[in-house]
């Protein structure tokens, strides 16, 4: 049996993974030098390197541990079904019991009128998927010009070339000649950032009416689909303003549009509902799954559709796509156990009604601190923003992200993973977080603020672009 050890020392085994291991969303030659930090264990919220250090994992891996780590009864769930069947495909008229309980399972959590799955292996390839499914629904109703998905600037929809062309991410579109045809993006309403002088609520409605302006521009019979998170996620925890969604279904629904709403961090408990279509009120066409529909605990990903969209897709015949591991029957199993637990321990409610109001208030206190201008949560997503001019909502003259890669390394060093987004500080623990840990995770934020003030005060970097 091939044993894979941590007990080889950390500098042996970051020589090894610098040898042969290339790192997603990584400068793979700076991290060869300073050499990568070794998760050996995690338990709760809690994570464990190699050296012994254990840390507050502010971000549930990445925004997926929803139920926490080391719960046995994934593991078992996962060996049980690996025993008995581990692995046949879903292709040629062909299933098995998991994938056919899971799907049961999410018809039943899903908004009303969307029973039917269509499964992938991430979010990535979920929302390729979408791509053809949007474009596929429009041809089987006779419109098979209706080709464009508009999505938003600074999204994020995956990284594969459908998805990172979904997402309006230019560093990403740099490479690799993206975004592919039949893709285009309006501004996202990021109004701490972007909102000038208009008050937050004229704000999201001129956002949500780029929407309207593009669709006019295109031609509304070319158009098929939006796509967009109901909190952007990796663009910075970037909660949009009250009037944005109600106007952005408005739109959809007035221009014969599918809405599209990515809810692969969103989704399974993150914004304090099962749905971020729940917390704001949004009819998709088709869900976006992913992350933590397993708690991270096994690879998956799907679309869930709106019965109508269902139905034509199947009256149009075969639909010619879909993956080697599509409902993969051990992924499946893990799924549904992850399913119980969030529904039988009422892990969701207990996320909405205990942990989220108080992340609320206590996050809210870090806007007391000198560095920071903004500090919001909703559910257990929490973003702050860090500006050296309070009154200004200014950004750092020495450009986005230095100042938020100084912050990120002095959480590392106060054993709290908090992610930065240009220099803008994130945070989404998983849901089983506790009032004590909140206070941990609050502590040592702010210890680090602390920190960064004094080194960009000291090193002349407290200036306003």
């Amino acid at each position: 049996m091939t044993v894979i050890s941590n007990h080889l020392p950390t500098p042996a085994l970051q020589a090894l993974d610098a040898a042969h291991h290339l790192h997603p969303f990584t400068n793979d030659a700076e991290l060869a030098r300073k050499g990568a930090r070794i998760i050996a264990r995690a338990n709760g919220v809690m994570l464990t390197d190699t050296d012994g250090v254990e840390m507050l994992d502010g971000m549930a891996g990445l925004w997926c541990v929803n139920i926490g780590y080391g719960r046995e009864e994934l593991a078992e769930a996962a060996a049980r079904q690996m025993r008995e069947l581990p692995y046949y495909n879903t292709f040629f008229q062909t299933s098995h019991a998991p994938v056919i309980a899971l799907s049961a399972r999410l018809a039943g959590l899903a908004p009303e009128g969307m029973t039917k799955v269509f499964y992938a292996g991430s979010g990535s390839e979920a929302n390729d998927t979408n791509i053809r499914l949007a474009r596929h629904y429009w041809a089987a109703k006779g419109k098979p010009q209706k080709q464009v998905i508009i999505s938003r600037r600074n999204a994020y929809h995956g990284s594969t070339m459908g998805g990172a062309s979904l997402g309006g991410m230019a560093a990403m579109h740099a490479q690799g000649g993206l975004p592919i045809a039949g893709i285009t993006h309006i501004d996202q309403p990021h109004w701490y950032a972007e909102g000038g002088e208009m008050s937050p609520e004229a704000f999201g409605l001129e956002r949500a009416r780029q929407l309207e302006a593009k669709i006019a521009e295109l031609g509304e019979g070319r158009v098929a689909a939006f796509i967009a998170e109901p909190v952007q996620g990796a663009g910075g925890v970037i909660i949009p303003p009250a009037t944005y969604w109600p106007e952005i279904q408005r739109i959809c629904d007035a221009h014969e549009i599918l809405l599209i709403a990515d809810e692969v961090i969103c989704g399974f408990g993150r914004t304090g509902n099962w749905w971020g279509c729940d917390t704001f009120a949004i009819r998709p066409d088709i869900i976006t799954i992913a992350k933590g529909l397993s708690s991270g605990y096994a690879p998956i990903g799907g679309s869930i559709l709106r019965d109508e969209v269902a139905e034509t897709i199947a009256a149009g015949g075969e639909f010619s796509h879909g993956y080697t591991y599509s409902g993969h029957p051990v992924a499946a199993a893990v799924a549904l156990e992850n399913l119980r637990i969030l529904e039988e321990e009422k892990i969701v409610e207990q996320a909405g009604q205990v942990a989220a109001p108080y992340l609320a208030r206590r996050w809210s206190e870090l806007a007391d601190h000198p560095l920071v201008g903004e500090a919001r949560t909703l559910g257990l997503l929490a973003g702050l923003q860090m500006t050296p001019d309070k009154a200004a909502r200014a950004g750092f003259a020495a450009g986005p992200g230095k100042v938020g890669m100084i912050c990120r390394d002095f959480c590392f060093a106060n054993h709290l993973v908090m992610r930065h987004v240009g220099d803008r500080m994130i945070v989404s623990p998983p849901l089983i977080i506790t009032k004590g840990q909140i206070d941990l995770l609050i502590e040592r934020a702010w210890r680090a603020l602390d920190q960064t003030y004094a080194v960009i005060r000291d090193e002349g970097l407290l200036k306003v672009a």
